[in-house]
C-alpha cells in the first residue's frame, strides 16, 4: 500500500450538497410514519443512493439491493453518527494518535507514516450499528429507526491495535483500552462519544486500526483518517476518526458505556463477556447475533412466474455460517439455500436459491440462518429497550407475474 496513495481523497466536504433521489422506493412496512415521511434516496459527497434516515446527527442507511454482494462497496456504506458535526480531517501530515493512560509505561504520538511502517493487516468484517433493524420492532423504541441497511461489509486495512499499543507498553493491572475520536459535541454539555474494549480483545490479531477500506483510503464519513476494527462485535465500538487510545486500569464510566448500549444479562448469547462492564442485571452490547438478509428481490417486486433467484447474505459474530434456510411461502416451509464459499469467519457468506416454476399470486419470501455454533435466528423478537439484536427471520413480499 502506497502512502501517498492512502492519503489521496481523503477529505471531502460535509453533507453538502446533499441530492434527493426521485426514484421509486419500497420502504418496510413496518417502519413507522415519520421515519417515511423523511426517508428518501439521497447523495452524499462520496456517496450514491443512501437511504436518509436523519439529517441531525447524519445516519443514513444502504439500501437492501446492496446486498446482493459479499462485499459493499465504499460509496454506498451507511453513515452512522451520534452527534451534528462531521470532522474535517487535518492535513495527513499533522495527524497524531496519541497514547496513553494510568495503564501505559509512558506516552506515545504516532503520526500517519508511524502507521503505516507498522505490518498492515486485512480483515473482510462487517460492521454493524447495534440498532440495525430497531425501526423494524414492536413496539418501536427509542432511537434512529433503521430497517436493514445500518451495515455493510468491507475489507479494512491496517496496522494490529496490539502493534499500536506496543509504542506505550502496557502496565501489568491494565483492563480496558480507551478510544475516542475527532467527532466531538460542537457546544459543550453532550458527553463526547468515547468507548472502550477489554484488553483481550485489544490484543486479538484481528482487531486493527484501519486506515484502507477495500483497497482506498476510508471515506470521511466512514471515519477518515483512521478507525478502530472490531471484528464481530457492533459498530458502536468502530470508533471513527481516532485520534486518542487510553491504556486503563479501571473501566471506562462514561455515558456511552454504563447507560447507552447496554441490554439486559443474559438475553443474548455471548462468546467472550465483557466482564469489567458488566453488572447483575445488565451487560454492553458486544457481539453480533446470527442474521440474513434476502436482498434480491427486493420488497415489493414483481417476478417471473417461469423462476427467479432468490439471492442474499447471512453472517454472525465469527463463527461462520454452517446453513441458511429460505422459505417461499411466509416461513411455513423451508427449503435449503446454496451457500457460496466462505470469506472468512466475519464476513457476510452469500446464499441463492432457485424457486423453480411458481403460480402468479403475492408470495412472501423468508430467510433464516444458522451459525457455526449451533445458533439460529430467534422465532420471536427479544425485546430489549435500546431495541438491539433484532434477528428475527425478515420477510419480503413479492408478486408472481
Amino acid at each position: 500500500m502506497q502512502r501517498r496513495n492512502v492519503i489521496a481523497g481523503g477529505g471531502a466536504a460535509l453533507l453538502a450538497p446533499v441530492s434527493a433521489l426521485a426514484d421509486g422506493l419500497v420502504l418496510p412496512p413496518e417502519l413507522p410514519d415519520g421515519t417515511k415521511e423523511i426517508a428518501r434516496l439521497v447523495n452524499l459527497p462520496g456517496k450514491i443512493r443512501l437511504l436518509r434516515l436523519a439529517d441531525r446527527p447524519p445516519n443514513y442507511a444502504t439500501p437492501t439491493e446492496a446486498f446482493a454482494d459479499a462485499i459493499t462497496p465504499n460509496d454506498r456504506f451507511f453513515v452512522r453518527y451520534h452527534i451534528d458535526a462531521v470532522p474535517s480531517p487535518p492535513p495527513i501530515d499533522d495527524w497524531i494518535l496519541t497514547i496513553g493512560g494510568d495503564g501505559a509505561v509512558q506516552e506515545a504520538r504516532l503520526r500517519w507514516n508511524d502507521l503505516l511502517d507498522l505490518p498492515q493487516i486485512g480483515v473482510l468484517a462487517v460492521c454493524q450499528c447495534a440498532g440495525n433493524r430497531r425501526g423494524l420492532s414492536v413496539p418501536h423504541v427509542a432511537g434512529v429507526q433503521w430497517g436493514d441497511g445500518a451495515m455493510g461489509c468491507a475489507e479494512w486495512r491496517g496496522p494490529r491495535l496490539s502493534d499500536i499499543l506496543k509504542a506505550a507498553r502496557i502496565k501489568p493491572g491494565a483492563v480496558e483500552i480507551y478510544v475516542g475520536g475527532a467527532d466531538v459535541p460542537p457546544v459543550p454539555g453532550p458527553p463526547a462519544f468515547r468507548k472502550s474494549i477489554p484488553l483481550a480483545k485489544a490484543k486479538d490479531d484481528d482487531t486493527i486500526v484501519a486506515m484502507a477500506m477495500n483497497g482506498s483510503p476510508l471515506p470521511l464519513l466512514n471515519g477518515y483518517p483512521a478507525r478502530l476494527i472490531v471484528p464481530g462485535w457492533t459498530g458502536t465500538y468502530w470508533v471513527k476518526h481516532l485520534n486518542s487510545i487510553e491504556i486503563s486500569t479501571t473501566p471506562l464510566a462514561n455515558f456511552w458505556m454504563k447507560t447507552a448500549y447496554r441490554v439486559p444479562a443474559g438475553l443474548f448469547p455471548v462468546q467472550q463477556p465483557f466482564a469489567s462492564q458488566a453488572s447483575e442485571t445488565s451487560e454492553p452490547i458486544t457481539e453480533m447475533v446470527v442474521n440474513s438478509i434476502i436482498a434480491d428481490p427486493v420488497e415489493g417486486g414483481e417476478v417471473e412466474r417461469s423462476g427467479f433467484t432468490v439471492r442474499g447474505v447471512a453472517w454472525d459474530r465469527g463463527t461462520g455460517i454452517r446453513r441458511v434456510e429460505v422459505s417461499l411461502d411466509g416461513g411455513k416451509t423451508w427449503l435449503d439455500a446454496l451457500l457460496d464459499r466462505p470469506l472468512g469467519p466475519y464476513a457476510y457468506r452469500r446464499f441463492s436459491l432457485d424457486s423453480g416454476f411458481m403460480r402468479r399470486g403475492q408470495y412472501r419470501l423468508v430467510s433464516r440462518a444458522t451459525s457455526n455454533a449451533g445458533e439460529r435466528q430467534s422465532d420471536v423478537l427479544k425485546a430489549n429497550p435500546g431495541g438491539y439484536h433484532n434477528n428475527v427471520p425478515r420477510g419480503i413480499s413479492v408478486t408472481v407475474t
